[in-house]
Formats: C-alpha cells, sequence, structure tokens
C-alpha cells in the first residue's frame, strides 16, 4: 500500500523561538502532512488508525503561529481523553506536538487527533483501553481555510450526535445528512431532536438573533471553540446570550441565524421553508466579536 501523506522532516527550524521561522519555511501548508507521536507517519500508524474508531480530536485554525482559544482546545483534549481512556493527555505535549508537525508553516489548518496506545496490543479497537500504555496523538496539517460567508440554507434532519459533548471519531451520520442536504438543494443539514428540538448543525454550533438576544440551543450538542468564545464576550458589545430550548416551530420567531466552527461565523437565511429577514448589522457585531479575541501561540 502506498501512502499518500507526506509529513515534514525535522530540522533547525523546530529549535527557533516562537513567532519565529527561516526563510526557507513555507509560511502555508502545501498540502496533508500526517505525524504520528512527533514522527512522520508510517503505513502501520495509518493502518492502525483506519481500523481504530474510538478516539476523538480537535480542529484548529493556524495563522502566523498561533490560534484562538487554545485553552479551551487543551481543555477539550484533555476531558475527552479522561472520560474517554481515564487518563489525562499533558497540554504541553500536545502543543510541542503540533509545533513539531507544523514545522515553521505558519498558516494552516490542524487537527490534533488521540487514540490509546497499549503497550501489548498497539493501537486497541472500539473496546478502548485494555492494559497499560498512553494516549497516542496523530496531528494533520492542511492548507488554512476560512468559512464561506454566503448565507447558507440547512435542512432539518432527525438526528442527534452520541454522546455529542464530546468532538469524537465516526460521523459518518453527519456527512450522510449533510450530503442528504446537499442533493436536496441545502447548503448544509441542521440536526434535530424528538419534538422537533434544535441541536446543532452537521459539523457547527448555531446560533440565534430574536432582537434582544443571541439564542444559543439548549439540548445535547458540542459547544465548539469558537461558540464558547463568543458567548462570555457578547454582552460586553452589548449583546445578551443565552441558552435556552428552540424547536423548529419557533424559527419564525427569530430575525435571523448564523453558524460558528472552527472556520468562523457565517449567516444562515434559511431552515426549511423559513426565510430570516437577516441583521446585518448583528451579524457585523458578532464577527468583530470574535475577530477581537487574541490569538494564542502553539
Amino acid at each position: 500500500m502506498t501512502t499518500t501523506a507526506s509529513a515534514p522532516t525535522p530540522d533547525p527550524a523546530s529549535d527557533l523561538a516562537p513567532g519565529t521561522s527561516p526563510s526557507t519555511a513555507p509560511s502555508t501548508s502545501p498540502g496533508l502532512l500526517i505525524e504520528v507521536d512527533g514522527r512522520p507517519a508510517t503505513e502501520a500508524d495509518l493502518r492502525l488508525r483506519a481500523l481504530d474508531t474510538y478516539g476523538h480530536f480537535t480542529a484548529l485554525q493556524i495563522r502566523d503561529g498561533r490560534t484562538r482559544g487554545m485553552d479551551l482546545h487543551l481543555a477539550r483534549l484533555d476531558a475527552a481523553t479522561r472520560e474517554l481512556f481515564g487518563a489525562g493527555l499533558d497540554g504541553e505535549r500536545v502543543r510541542a506536538a503540533l509545533r513539531h508537525a507544523l514545522d515553521g508553516v505558519r498558516d494552516a489548518s490542524a487537527r490534533v487527533y488521540v487514540h490509546w496506545r497499549d503497550e501489548a496490543n498497539g493501537v486497541p479497537g472500539p473496546g478502548g483501553p485494555t492494559g497499560a500504555g498512553d494516549p497516542s496523538l496523530m496531528v494533520t496539517v492542511r492548507p488554512p481555510a476560512v468559512l464561506d460567508r454566503r448565507p447558507r440554507s440547512m435542512m432539518s434532519v432527525p438526528y442527534q450526535r452520541p454522546v455529542p459533548h464530546i468532538k469524537h471519531l465516526g460521523g459518518f451520520a453527519q456527512i450522510h445528512y449533510g450530503r442528504v442536504a446537499r442533493v436536496a438543494g441545502f447548503t448544509d443539514a441542521l440536526l434535530t431532536g424528538p419534538g422537533g428540538v434544535v441541536s446543532e448543525g452537521a459539523i457547527a454550533n448555531i446560533g440565534f438573533w430574536d432582537g434582544a438576544s443571541v439564542v444559543w440551543p439548549d439540548a445535547p450538542a458540542l459547544t465548539g471553540v469558537t461558540m464558547a468564545l463568543l458567548e462570555p464576550r457578547l454582552p460586553a458589545a452589548g449583546i445578551s446570550s443565552v441558552r435556552r430550548a428552540v424547536t423548529l416551530a419557533d424559527l419564525p420567531l427569530f430575525r435571523t441565524a448564523f453558524v460558528t466552527n472552527s472556520q468562523g461565523i457565517a449567516p444562515v437565511g434559511r431552515i426549511d421553508e423559513t426565510v430570516f429577514p437577516g441583521d446585518a448589522e448583528l451579524l457585523k457585531t458578532v464577527t468583530e466579536v470574535y475577530e477581537g479575541v487574541e490569538w494564542d501561540d502553539i
């Protein structure tokens, strides 16, 4: 089997101080790069992970060697590792793995995947860790990405993610329903539960604006890093931010909606047959609040 992934070879750039890079280092990731536990991924590494769907990850946008909400990414990884594997994950280890994989690349989309490395059996299957071992990190680096800011349309689908508070592996249903939505002429899917309770987008959180408050659906969902950065900062910009139940029947009550994920913020113009009037000023303010969040060193 021939792998299409490649990884950077360590060079003196890894010893440079944060915020510096040699003139020969690429500023943007040229393609897909993969490292496992600080070294280029091998065929065996990729084979094991192709067979192991028990794990979790986080996704970051990196610009000039920095990312927003680094502490939230590290907390997410540590909490999920403790819940899935019964062991913590050192944040400095994650940072070091990211820096090594980036190898001087300043702008990129990166992901950190966490599996369990069993001392006796390698990477186990769905049963999780069976003996002594520790978390194994796979870091992927791709070119940077930005969310398309054109208004999107969403089709509601009857599905909620299992173990929704964890950004876990195995997103078949989200991909499937996203495809179903696109075939039907929509941009993406909106995940809903019994009674039409709104949870989240297939790969994003969703917020609604009723003219007085930004309303985040109070339903089983992943609290994304972008959402977590916005929630406590909106009030300082004069925007109330609340969590409460939202159903499909409530949609006509809202003036606009928007989605958030690691790639940014985008307006939602329509959900099913409900067309939102829109509020450009609200979206402008929410976007400015997010863009005002400081970038953290990796």
